[in-house]
């Protein structure tokens, strides 16, 4: 894995990865398709999507524990605060030799891991974030932008992170 190469490809996913509107269905939807996506892996993992203020669809395969739980929620908030995805954050950190304590950012809140991806709509900007648990880091990002791309109609191999 290539720092740089990695930060690049995911400022083009995130540039691409926009909704036009955003609503439950669109949540329900894509809620369903990481479901199959990780059941295609055999992977169990707990997925979250929704608005900062709003859970949309929440839903925790057998075999995750709450300790995936605890992983969405800070995740999550990492989207909040920074409107980029949480691998992103924690690549620049990485790249910076940084922390997110040195940015007043509390570990039991907030996790700079791969997994979270802020919902973008044209016009608005970022209003939530979609994010899963229970891979490795990279695995979880790319799950979730692979599946975004399909549902938004982007192909997904000219977003894929390189190996």
């Amino acid at each position: 894995m290539n720092l740089e190469q990695d930060l690049k490809g995911i400022a083009e996913q995130e540039a691409r990865l926009r909704f036009e509107r955003f609503d439950a269905r669109d949540a329900w939807e894509l809620g369903l398709r990481l479901k199959q996506a990780a059941e295609a892996l055999h992977s169990p993992i707990a997925i979250d999507i929704g608005f900062f203020a709003q859970p949309l669809f929440f839903y925790a395969m057998p075999g995750t524990t709450p300790d995936n739980v605890a992983w969405l929620r800070r995740k999550r908030n990492v989207v909040r605060h920074f409107h980029r995805s949480s691998y992103a954050v924690g690549l620049w950190l990485k790249q910076k030799q940084r922390s997110l304590e040195e940015r007043g950012l509390n570990p039991r809140d907030y996790a700079a891991h791969g997994g979270s991806f802020p919902i973008f709509v044209q016009g608005v900007g970022c209003i939530g974030a979609i994010t899963v648990s229970g891979l490795p880091q990279r695995e979880d990002h790319e799950l979730v932008v692979e599946v975004l791309a399909g549902f938004l109609g982007q192909p997904p191999d000219e977003l894929a992170l390189d190996p």
